[in-house]
């Protein structure tokens, strides 16, 4: 791919060109690859191909579903494991008539769809546009930075906004403060994707791989429930550690090196960040007090030992108390009823049909997501029921084991993998989907809790979110930086990325190594070690 010349990035470097080479090497790779919604149609069609070829082999290996213990006299029986052909008339005939059930019984299509719900009406009256220019408007100079990024980061809550709103106004706010606006938008940029997964706020992503691990863990053990907040503690420490280390590299790496480019685009189709109005500020009043209020409610109705929303044991951190079975409808109510107040006190809206038309944009925008949700629905139906999960989870398990490698080296040996098809697969669910199935049983059967390897999964896609060109969202950012160096192109960008993306994985992996050594817990309900 042809771009201009930019003054911005290692051009004069004499190592530019293999780093060049190499990332049209990546983005040509990519190209070649089939949509997403059509890679889980492919894996469809080898997944019944394989089981077709591989049912009629015995195999020696155990399968762990198979296990059962006689009560009374302790005898244990078990199976070898077999593959299911999925090409029989049977199990075609099955496939058919479970089709629909398989698509709206798809875990992740209600997360997405109940959490988008709430969150388009906030967008839509202007709720998360007014909070996020409020924050950023009280900021002190010298914390612009950290708070810029750690705006960047809660966005996450609210889906994609932050590439709609949060990055352009990182050049706005930074021009404002007589700084680069280029560096505001690369540094708002790497908090919102390549800090993808940190996050202190529970978001609508929890709940989302949480339905994939959890499915996965059950190809081993079909008792396996995981938690939604499972890995909650890990990610809010993470959250510092992004905000630190985006920090240092914005202000003294990165900004630095954007001193000598000249500003010489129209800056004048950026959004302006503007000050709230009387009606805003009185909105952004009513609508954050209904939020806390709300979480005022949510706390009083928990803390009683035989309130409804914890488990029968009266907990509320496991994965059978309501409140955890209620966390993505919360986050729907969360967004929904201040987002309707802001908008009656803000004038944003005038009546119900505003509110339905919120929700309305929300959903006209899921079309995409139906596509890959049904496809992806249909192959992991037919690859857990062919049992190939299980079987590559026994086999993966004692090639690792033949290896002898200690357990650090084999996690950051999934994160690298993870990072490396992150390159190719921009979407954090289609990913899972595809490697979830296969890491977590296989993990499982080298004594790896589900919930490390979904940690373990979420460093590594992340950290090179920035620097992929087949990134949805990253021709969009491109353009962001157009509005103020006119020849800014994909290679400029991913050259002021690198620097986050690299420091972000190797500080993430050192973070989760300690974090593992010290014991501390990864969030809900989680461990370390199966079972």
């Amino acid at each position: 791919m042809s771009e201009p010349a930019s003054d911005i990035g290692p051009a004069s470097n004499p190592s530019a060109g293999w780093t060049a080479r190499f990332l049209d090497l990546v983005e040509w790779a990519g190209n070649k690859l089939p949509d997403p919604a059509m890679l889980f149609v492919w894996a469809l069609v080898f997944t019944w191909i394989i089981s077709a070829l591989l049912a009629p082999v015995e195999f020696t290996e155990i399968d762990p579903r198979t296990r059962k213990v006689d009560p009374e006299t302790g005898a244990v029986s078990q199976q070898p494991i077999r593959i299911q052909n999925q090409l029989s008339g049977e199990a075609l005939v099955t496939f058919l008539t479970k089709m629909v059930a398989t698509f709206t019984g798809f875990h992740p299509l209600g997360v997405v769809l109940v959490a988008l719900l709430g969150v388009g009406v906030a967008e839509h009256t202007g709720f998360i546009n007014a909070m996020i220019k409020g924050l950023l408007s009280i900021t002190p100079m010298r914390l612009l930075t950290p708070m810029l990024i750690l705006v960047a980061i809660v966005s996450h809550s609210a889906g994609d906004t932050g590439y709609v709103l949060v990055i352009p106004l990182g050049g706005v706010i930074f021009a404002a403060a007589g700084r680069h606006p280029v560096a505001g938008i690369v540094c708002a940029f790497a908090g919102v994707s390549g800090g993808f997964s940190a996050n202190f706020i529970p978001s609508g992503l929890d709940p989302l791989l949480q339905g994939f691990t959890q499915s996965a863990a059950q190809i081993i053990d079909p008792e396996r429930t995981v938690n939604p907040m499972c890995n909650w503690f890990f990610m809010s420490v993470s959250c510092l550690i992004i905000v630190g280390v985006g920090w240092y590299l914005t202000d003294r790496i990165v900004e630095p090196r954007l001193q000598s480019v000249a500003i010489d685009g129209d800056d004048a189709e950026a959004p302006g960040m503007g000050e709230l109005s009387r009606e805003e500020r009185r909105g952004l009043w009513a609508g954050v007090g209904t939020m806390l209020a709300g979480i005022l409610l949510l706390v009083a109705l928990v803390l009683p030992r035989d309130s409804l929303l914890r488990s029968p044991s009266g907990d509320i951190e496991t994965s059978d108390a309501p409140l955890m079975k209620a966390i993505v409808p919360l986050i729907f109510l969360f967004f929904l009823v201040p987002g309707i107040v802001y908008g009656y006190v803000a004038r944003t809206v005038s009546n119900h049909r505003d509110i339905i038309k919120g929700m309305s944009n929300a959903m006209s925008t899921m079309g995409y997501y139906l596509v890959m949700a049904f496809c992806a629905a249909q192959f992991i139906y037919s690859f857990n029921q062919s049992g190939l999960g299980a079987l590559l989870a026994i086999k993966g398990a004692a090639f690792l084991e033949k290896l002898g490698l200690p357990d650090q080296i084999t996690i950051v040996g999934i994160i690298l993998l993870t990072a490396l098809v992150n390159l190719l697969v921009g979407s954090a669910s289609a990913k899972w989907a595809l490697l979830g199935p296969i890491f977590v049983p296989m993990l499982m059967q080298l004594g790896f809790s589900p919930e490390l390897t979904q940690a373990a999964y979420r460093i590594g896609d992340s950290s090179t979110n920035i620097i992929t060109p087949l990134m949805p969202y990253f021709p969009l950012i491109v353009v962001y930086c157009q509005r103020y160096v006119k020849n800014t192109g994909i290679g400029t960008l991913i050259a002021l990325m690198l620097p986050y993306s690299m420091s972000f994985l190797m500080t993430w992996v050192l973070l989760l190594l300690v974090y593992w050594q010290l014991g501390l817990p990864l969030g809900l309900q989680a461990t370390y070690t199966y079972p």
